[in-house]
């Protein structure tokens, strides 16, 4: 048996280990290029869907979106209201946004329709696949939430906000987030089915506000309760004549400032 200085043997396990470190961060480093190429080409896909967004929707003209479930029924009592306020919208002189897919929004879809004003979905891809609904007549497709929810807020004149699940309460509170932190114009939201939301209105009155001061009083008055369709309108009507169109945009009176200095 050959004597190896301890030393040697030593060196030979730090190379080796160096070696196989090498060999394990080449492997990632491959990976992580070839991820950086694919992000790369996803923000010119990200681009694109906002430009064709950008290029269709600023021709519309006023427009009010409108959101809910997706499974609400033709004959369900919130899938009619959808029906009578978006016909009611559509009367007034405003298109209808909605997120292109079933239920309410294939119900605001068709009330729209029915008024003969635009009726715009904004379809997205999904898993289980959306099914574009055939009250359309100007129908965009997105892969990216983000630039579809985008899409809503930057060209709406109001939120309708019917009844719904997960997705409807994203698009409501985000709505609330913008519109607190100043990130957008103010413009009304307005929640249909006074029933359905009053249990969570209670819940933010009473919990958020009142016990924990996780809000500002003034929080409150961003949305609006209601069950009637008339006056939904009247809010955005009133509310458009006396500030013009809401959306994504810099508020007035707001001013940058670097380092502290305006």
């Amino acid at each position: 048996m050959v004597n190896i200085d301890p030393l040697i043997v030593d060196i030979i396990v730090l190379v080796e280990k160096h070696s196989a470190r090498e060999s394990y961060k080449q492997a990632f480093m491959t990976d992580y290029s070839k991820i950086a190429a694919e992000e790369t080409w996803r923000v010119f896909r990200i681009m694109a869907e906002f430009v064709e967004g950008f290029e269709e929707l600023s021709k519309v003209g006023p427009a009010v979106s409108i959101f809910g479930s997706a499974r609400a029924k033709p004959g369900d009592k919130y899938y009619e209201l959808a029906v009578d306020t978006a016909r009611a919208v559509g009367k007034a002189g405003y298109a209808v946004i909605t997120g292109g897919g079933s239920g309410i929004m294939e119900a605001a879809n068709k009330g729209a329709r029915e008024a003969g004003v635009k009726s715009i979905g904004l379809n997205i891809e999904l898993p289980h696949q959306q099914i574009p609904n055939n009250f359309q007549n100007l129908s965009l497709h997105f892969r990216y939430f983000f630039c579809r929810k985008v899409m809503f807020l930057k060209y709406a004149h109001g939120f309708i906000v019917m009844p719904g699940g997960f997705g409807t309460m994203d698009e409501f509170f985000e709505a609330l987030v913008l519109i607190q932190t100043l990130k957008q114009a103010y413009f009304p939201v307005i929640c249909m089915g006074s029933e359905y939301w009053k249990g969570l209105m209670d819940w933010m009155q009473k919990i958020m506000l009142n016990k924990h001061n996780f809000i500002d009083p003034q929080d409150m008055n961003v949305f609006t309760l209601c069950d009637d369709t008339d006056e939904a309108v009247r809010i955005i009507i009133d509310f458009h004549k006396s500030n013009g169109r809401g959306g994504i945009k810099q508020p007035p009176g707001i001013k940058k400032t670097w380092n502290g200095i305006q």
